[in-house]
């Protein structure tokens, strides 16, 4: 039997671009005679055939875009959804939003369900399991099968496609460098297990800023979670086991549990230690003492992953070429990293 190959392939043999080869096998008014029947016979005798999800490739345009995000819970992810819903209702686009609750299969299933015709493109967030895993074959064959994706936030570098990101390692290393510049000298990091792409890259971001001010990375005063749903005891023991200064943590929800970890202790903040975490969220403003923070600027990487994803849907751009854009994080001083009069240790 003759090998099955996917449009990308057929694409790359016949030296056309992915899209072509779509439009061609769909006996599109768009692709010349010639072109169709070429990549036809040869599609036929590679003995070609569409898996389900190409099913969803057809003439109609939904002007729709499929979102699907790990989860809801932080403001950060609201704020990716207003600025996609921004950009898709001024260019014509509704936009679907389904969560993966962070399950492998769940993103999987709802892939599958919202390329049935639902849509015309993707914007993803990719699970906390699906990095875990390292199974990207669903965006794969989305990809292969013409239809465009853009990731945006938790991204995965194998897979070729536009992706909008912040530089996680910088707003790590900024947030860092403030506590230092505060007279902090034993620092902590509250963060995720490494296979989670943001979380590992903050990390790194931490050692950094420690490594450029001739500090040691102690192994001992990282701490990696990898159940956030039920972090906050873990955190809390954390603070109580351990002396320190500051603490820089990925979220603000380990940012908080912390806080009450320092309390419990019978310590303060920022008067005993200073806390500073990612994201601007209403909980970051109004919690006491209010969070020092590290702005994502979400609704600008809403934005401009809609606008991605659109112009692919309606512009003639190279297939082979794809985007990463780098959003800028803001660092924002709140009550919880004010400036200490002396240093504790």
């Amino acid at each position: 039997m003759k090998p099955k190959l996917t449009l990308k392939q057929i694409a790359r043999e016949l030296d056309v671009s992915v899209s072509t080869v779509s439009k061609a096998l769909r006996d599109s008014v768009e692709i010349s005679e010639e072109t169709r029947q070429k990549i036809k016979a040869f599609a036929k005798l590679y003995n070609y055939k569409p898996n389900n999800i190409a099913l969803s490739l057809k003439n109609r345009k939904t002007k729709t875009i499929g979102l699907l995000l790990p989860e809801i819970v932080h403001d950060f992810f609201a704020t990716i959804i207003a600025g996609i819903e921004e950009v898709a209702n001024k260019r014509g686009y509704n936009v679907i939003i389904c969560l993966s609750n962070n399950s492998f299969d769940r993103e999987v299933m709802n892939m599958e369900m919202l390329a049935s015709g639902s849509i015309d493109g993707f914007i993803l967030s990719v699970a906390k399991e699906t990095q875990q895993k390292e199974d990207y074959h669903h965006l794969e064959e989305v990809i292969n099968q013409g239809m465009p994706v853009v990731l945006v936030d938790r991204v995965v570098d194998c897979i070729t496609c536009d992706k909008v990101i912040i530089d996680d390692m910088e707003g790590a290393r900024k947030a860092v460098q403030h506590l230092i510049d505060n007279g902090c000298r034993k620092i902590a990091a509250i963060t995720t297990v490494d296979y989670v792409s943001v979380g590992k890259l903050r990390t790194q971001g931490y050692a950094k800023a420690l490594k450029e001010n001739n500090r040691t990375v102690d192994e001992t005063l990282i701490l990696k979670i990898e159940d956030i749903d039920n972090s906050e005891q873990q955190i809390v023991n954390f603070v109580r086991d351990h002396d320190m200064d500051g603490i820089f943590a990925v979220n603000e929800h380990f940012s908080t549990s912390a806080i009450k970890g320092i309390n419990l202790k019978g310590l303060s903040v920022p008067g005993d230690v200073s806390v500073i975490s990612f994201s601007d969220g209403e909980l970051s403003k109004r919690f006491i003492p209010s969070l020092s923070t590290i702005n994502q600027h979400g609704a600008e990487m809403g934005r401009k992953a809609a606008d991605l994803l659109i112009d692919r849907l309606e512009l003639p751009v190279d297939d082979e070429k794809y985007q990463t854009n780098v959003i800028g994080t803001s660092l924002i001083v709140r009550e919880s990293s004010s400036i200490k009069s002396t240093a504790m240790f």
